[in-house]
């Protein structure tokens, strides 16, 4: 069965085809159970030790990463940012550090997918944005095998979308997400 197509309105008031939001999100139902941080934990550190093994039986050279970061206003910069990720490339993990890609932060006010959970982060959604969508390429491209990010909000806020582009990598390029700031435990309830 076809999704139809639809626009979806973003925070920055462009028009976003149906097409280029990743099928783990459409046709999601609002009934759905968001994934707990103990369960995107796993699964991002699933994809790590599957992108691990793959670069050891490919010769065992050191993990390639993209830098990420979503930089909250046009006259911010991502500098700061650029130092810890390649301190924790460098000291923590031993990765080689590659091209280093940014997004301003827009707010997703306008934001939504009808029927669906996504679209509810504070941001826009990761795949709307340029510097994402960069890192995206140059994953499916072989330059990189995970992209290292401070936390997981400069992905989304929201549990679903992070979710998304955590499987996304993984499933389909055989890449993964390194957090500096792991995410957050389960609050009790």
């Amino acid at each position: 069965m076809n999704t139809p197509r639809r626009a979806l309105t973003i925070g920055d008031g462009r028009n976003v085809d149906n097409a280029q939001i990743p099928s783990s999100l459409r046709g999601a139902t609002p009934l759905e159970r968001p994934p707990s941080s103990g369960q995107l934990l796993r699964l991002r550190q699933q994809f790590h030790l599957a992108a691990e093994r793959r670069v050891r039986r490919a010769g065992g050279r050191q993990l390639r990463m993209l830098g990420y970061s979503l930089v909250l206003g046009r006259g911010a910069s991502p500098d700061e940012d650029w130092s810890t990720l390649q301190a924790e490339a460098d000291q923590q993990r031993g990765y080689v550090m590659g091209p280093r890609l940014y997004d301003v932060a827009v707010p997703a006010n306008k934001t939504y997918l009808p029927g669906s959970r996504a679209g509810r982060g504070v941001y826009t959604p990761p795949w709307t944005r340029p510097g994402w969508g960069e890192v995206e390429r140059l994953i499916r491209g072989g330059v990189a095998d995970g992209v290292i990010v401070l936390d997981r909000h400069q992905i989304s806020s929201d549990d679903g979308e992070y979710h998304a582009v955590i499987k996304e990598l993984g499933e389909r390029y055989q890449a993964f997400v390194h957090l500096v700031i792991p995410e957050e435990p389960a609050a009790p309830t």
